[in-house]
């Protein structure tokens, strides 16, 4: 091989960023992904390593620091190396290594670096360019700053929990708790957002030269993951319903949305749309009556794609037919191909042999030479294509997760002075753009032609525009995002003056007011009316990608290069632009034209699967579009990994990422098991099928459907529960005197638990707790999130702006704070979310140079 063609090898576009990691499993999924994308990450470790070293499960079941697939599953294409800060030679080592950093990643305990004298204001000053990322469980000031949590805890507080679980009984009481989807969510969701945000900033390094100091509470993170609930509360004064395995929402509908198959496995079935499943019914169900709604009295309160034109009384022919197949002959794939969104409900290692998937590279086998075997892993959550020079970048599989201080002499041996990477192409810089604060933006010049709408591609621009992109969203009223509606009655004012729910305006007519769902999911953005199918306006949109830097959409492959602005022609017009669209499936493989919305990608994905009390109760699934919102994420990690690729190569790219591909990539654990172990992952409730944590779990307090989430993690924080409980004679029972005991009799220990936690106020009960040195928090609903919770509002973690016909309202802030160039969430425009074709004199005149009597002549003629 030449070293032209070593040059031309598809590389990561982290490439040449070194980052040391260093703290517990709060960080690991953050450095996974930034290894991911090509980044150098060595993990410091303390003498006997991590703590993660010894979370199982295990190979053989057997407890080992070098066995556990855990650690193997978040630490993959990392390097090792030991370093005991608590002595001289450790703490001067320490320096050397991050001496040589562009990241430094800490998730270590408060204070704990800064005690051991490397503070983050000792940091900056001995290496300005040296990015610190700090993650922590509530943030480094406020009520809860020394709060214990665990991932349980944090999806209690956060809001997710309560929007999870079961329906309630027929006389609207919740015999069931709520449900924490596993495993380890919380701490992917922060590090998902970091992980965006040191790619930004070091972008923004490239502008400036000078690196900051990132922070993200993981509880702020969660609090604003939650889709529908939050924004709900804030407007209309509406609290939402748990629901079996699809949305929660204000009613509980009659409507289901999973069924069993002949050989009980399940299958999720969303559309219930009259013209697309009555003929695929009669050719493949048992036929019956469909009906197309409109002789239906009660309905949904929210209405997903699919669900439109038909009657919640067809899914009992759904069900029916069913119940007819086994598992693995219901004809889903033919459904999917009628247009109606059906999938199984997999579990989380069946999407390994899945042709569509290994077509796409989605899994790799990695070498394990210690087991003398490879093992797959999923290890991408999106293609690229396009770069010339370099052969665009791709995903990273790395080595397998490394033993411990395995890289010891190679980490020490490459100890000097950093390389300092030129960017090669950099856009031009407005000193003009200046936050609220009075900074920069973090991300200048940056231009997004932005055709994405809903929720998994539209909240990534969402992201870029809080970060000072100039975010132009394309509509045309024939087609409108549908989340647009939802605007309370009477404004502000009204919602203020509400002691109950408030009726909302919805569907939004053309030019009317956005909704709270749209407002929280667009602002900062600049919105235009277009009508590509039209010649004219179609050469309208060529023109503004020769002014743009990204095209981002998120529809259904194939109709970006059925209106003629495929990538090719993209590329002909801009030689350095970025194509990038997020779909279902993703373009490319076997499925790249089946419907999706988010719980179909999570059913798919394994995620369902992975939510809810054991059997003999079906998947609790997720409450709400979880994969929508961290689609999202994951969608700005691409579109900012390519935009720092390209200020370094000055190379655009195409990107084809599937929102189901991102469920899989939290998969990896219950997937390493089955190899090793051959266990296929089971459903434990609210505590990890993994944790030796007991109790563990969320127990009822009192108060209507009001619950507390609480995890003993040793034979010490069980003795602190007890005490606190006023029952020391619980320490003295013997099947409650160790770790193991507790573990073999959680059902006695968990109604022990809650005898005593169902007469106690949540709130007092969590403070007590916390108090004694317990991981508590309440299962927060979305009205304790926005009225009473006081850490988020110390965090400051809603920014007000105001929106045109809708009033101000807050928004959800950018989760991860930049010290240098703070975000604002309201972007370039310092407002909430556009108007249908707000904007059209500003973009068609400062990008085109066309007159308002021009842009008005194009709008009589239905070309914008």
């Amino acid at each position: 091989m030449t070293s032209r063609d070593v040059d031309r090898q598809p590389r990561g576009s982290l490439s040449g960023v070194r980052v040391i990691e260093i703290g517990d499993q709060q960080g690991e999924y953050c450095g996974l992904v930034l290894a991911g994308l090509g980044a150098e990450v060595i993990k410091v470790e303390p003498p006997g390593g991590c703590e993660s070293r010894r979370m199982g499960p295990f190979v053989g079941d057997q407890p080992h620091p070098e066995k556990s697939l855990h650690f193997w599953a978040y630490n993959r294409g990392k390097q090792s190396i030991v370093i005991d800060l608590d002595t001289d030679a450790g703490r001067e080592q320490l320096a050397k290594v991050v001496g040589t950093a562009d990241v430094l990643l800490d998730s270590t305990p408060l204070d704990y670096l800064r005690e051991r004298g490397f503070g983050t204001d000792v940091l900056g000053e001995s290496d300005p360019r040296l990015i610190i990322a700090r993650i922590t469980p509530f943030g480094e000031e406020g009520p809860y700053r020394d709060y214990k949590a665990t991932d349980l805890v944090h999806l209690a507080l956060g809001g997710v929990v309560m929007n999870n679980g079961y329906d309630p009984d027929p006389k609207l009481r919740y015999d069931t708790p709520p449900i924490a989807p596993q495993l380890g969510h919380s701490y992917a969701i922060a590090g998902e957002q970091m992980a965006f945000t040191i790619v930004a900033a070091l972008s923004t390094r490239n502008r400036t030269g000078r690196g900051q100091y990132l922070s993200c509470a993981i509880h702020e993170a969660v609090a604003k993951n939650t889709e529908g609930d939050l924004m709900s509360w804030v407007a209309l004064r509406t609290p939402f319903n748990r629901q079996t395995c699809r949305h929660s929402a204000p009613t509980v509908s009659r409507h289901r949305s999973i069924f069993n198959s002949k050989d009980g496995r399940w299958y999720l079935a969303m559309t219930r749309n009259a013209k697309l499943l009555g003929p695929f019914l009669d050719k493949w169900g048992i036929g019956g009556r469909i009906s197309d709604g409109s002789d239906e009295t009660e309905k949904d309160s929210r209405v997903l794609p699919g669900m439109e034109g038909g009657a919640a009384s067809n899914m009992d022919v759904v069900e029916q037919t069913m119940r007819r197949y086994l598992f693995e002959n219901v004809p889903w794939r033919e459904a999917q191909e009628a247009g109606l969104m059906w999938v199984p409900v997999r579990k989380p290692h069946e999407n390994a042999e899945d042709e569509h998937w290994l077509r796409r590279g989605s899994y790799t086998d990695i070498e394990h030479p210690e087991l003398g075997r490879s093992l797959r892993y999923p290890t991408s959550k999106w293609i690229t294509q396009g770069a010339e020079t370099t052969g665009g970048t791709r995903w990273i599989n790395g080595r397998r997760a490394p033993l411990l201080d395995e890289d010891r002499d190679t980490v020490l041996k490459s100890i000097s002075a950093r390389a300092v990477q030129s960017p090669l192409y950099l856009p031009e810089i407005s000193s003009e753009n200046k936050t609220p604060f009075g900074t920069p933006f973090p991300l200048q010049g940056v231009r997004i032609l932005d055709f994405t709408w809903m929720l998994a591609s539209a909240g990534a621009t969402r992201f870029l525009a809080a970060l000072g992109a100039d975010v132009i969203k394309v509509e045309w009223h024939k087609n409108l995002d549908p989340r647009r509606g939802g605007a309370p009655v009477g404004g502000r004012e009204a919602r203020e003056l509400a002691t109950g729910p408030v009726p909302s305006r919805w569907p939004a007519d053309q030019g009317g007011p956005v909704g709270a769902q749209y407002n929280n999911k667009n602002p900062g953005k600049r919105g235009i009316s277009l009508n590509v199918k039209d010649p004219r306006g179609l050469e309208l949109a060529k023109r503004m990608v020769a002014e743009s830097s990204l095209v981002t959409e998120g529809f259904s492959p194939g109709v970006m290069e059925a209106w003629g602005l495929g990538y090719d022609v993209l590329r002909e017009i801009n030689p350095k632009i970025i194509y990038a669209k997020q779909s279902g499936m993703g373009s490319q493989g076997v499925y790249g034209r089946f419907r999706t919305v988010g719980p179909v990608a999570q059913a798919f994905s394994g995620l369902s699967e992975m939510s809810g009390l054991a059997e003999p109760f079906p998947p609790a699934g997720w409450g709400y579009s979880y994969l929508d919102w961290y689609g999202a994420y994951s969608f700005a990690l691409a579109l900012l990994a390519a935009i720092y690729h390209r200020e370094m190569t000055g190379e655009g790219q195409w990107i084809d990422a599937s929102q189901s591909e991102v469920g899989l990539y939290l998969t990896a654990v219950p997937l390493l098991d089955h190899q090793v172990n051959g266990r296929v992952f089971k459903r434990a409730g609210n505590r990890s099928p993994y944790s030796s944590a007991a109790p563990e779990g969320i127990y009822r307090c009192k108060g209507e459907d009001r619950w507390i989430a609480i995890s003993c993690r040793n034979d010490h924080e069980w003795a602190l529960l007890a005490k606190t409980a006023g029952h020391p004679e619980w320490l003295e029972r013997p099947e409650f005197a160790s770790e193991e005991a507790r573990g073999a009799h959680r059902v006695e220990l968990d109604r022990l638990v809650e005898s005593w936690t169902s007469s106690c106020e949540p709130f007092a009960l969590m403070r007590q707790l916390q108090d004694a040195g317990v991981a508590a928090g309440v299962a927060q609903t979305a009205q304790d999130r926005y009225e009473s919770d006081p850490q988020l509002r110390e965090r400051n973690w809603l920014t007000e702006l105001d929106a045109t016909e809708f009033g101000r309202w807050p928004v959800a802030a950018p989760s991860v704070t930049m010290s240098e160039t703070p975000q604002f969430a309201g972007g370039l425009v310092g407002r909430g979310a556009p108007t249908y074709g707000e904007h059209n004199y500003e973009v068609y005149g400062e990008l085109l140079g066309l007159s308002a009597d021009e842009v008005d002549a194009l709008a009589a003629e239905g070309v914008i």
